[in-house]
């Protein structure tokens, strides 16, 4: 692995029961690339993701994320990735700045009070700040985990359906953050079913079925969603067709 190298899987494979949800995935990602996971329900995509955020010990195989082993120093692996998954893993009976000042905290950061406002501020959060997460609409907490999940500036940042539920507006700074953190050079790895929101920057796109990486592709949106869609109507296992 080079210093140019922001995630590195080797030979991954992790099973729920009988049931394998990773089959030997090796996966290597440089530094500042966007890249897109895709499959359907059940390909191993959120898996993958939970693996690379130690989240899920894989049952084999190694994960290093920015030059560090996460099975061996969990902590420092963490502080370099951003998570933002299915759920938002929010406190609810605390506010949306209570949230932020916790995760600053756990992070150790300088200037804390400084980077909490400025993140409540690009979130569109400033009016709802001090309220109860709890109150808020499943938009308004997707803003605010994205917040949190950026407040420590991670070189890594990891995204499991974040459209998933969005309102049009919640949607729309999700996508404007992307394009944001693409054009700033920061990793991106992100599974979605949502082929038209987002996808600005993407450098590779990385087909996984049953728990295997099928195939990659590059190209704009445009081309790959008519490669997926092929893949979709086809075989479970897919065809070498869809390589071209």
């Amino acid at each position: 692995m080079t210093a140019d190298t922001a995630v590195v899987v080797e030979n991954v494979e992790k099973w729920f029961g009988l049931n394998p949800a990773l089959a030997n995935i090796s996966l290597s990602v440089p530094r500042g690339e966007f890249v897109v996971l895709l499959g359907r329900n059940g390909a191993g995509k959120s898996t993958l993701l939970r693996v690379m955020a130690r989240l899920v010990r894989p049952n084999r195989g190694r994960v290093r994320i920015c030059g560090v082993e996460i099975d061996q120093d969990p902590e420092r692996g963490r502080e370099r990735i951003g998570l933002v998954a299915h759920q938002t893993f929010l406190y609810p009976g605390l506010t949306a700045r209570e949230n932020l000042r916790l995760h600053a905290r756990l992070h150790g950061l300088e200037g804390a009070a400084q980077r909490v406002a400025a993140a409540l501020s690009e979130a569109g959060l400033n009016l709802s700040a001090d309220r109860p997460v709890r109150g808020f609409s499943r938009g308004m907490q997707q803003r605010l985990a994205i917040a949190r999940a950026t407040l420590h500036e991670p070189e890594l940042v990891l995204l499991d359906e974040p459209f998933t539920g969005l309102d049009l507006e919640a949607a729309e700074l999700l996508s404007e953050r992307l394009r944001q953190w693409a054009a700033a050079g920061r990793t991106i790895v992100m599974a979605t079913h949502n082929l038209e929101q987002g996808l600005q920057g993407v450098s590779r796109w990385i087909l996984l079925d049953r728990g295997r990486i099928v195939t990659e592709w590059t190209g704009d949106s445009a081309a790959v969603r008519g490669r997926y869609r092929r893949f979709l109507q086809a075989s479970p296992l897919g065809s070498g067709s869809l390589r071209n």
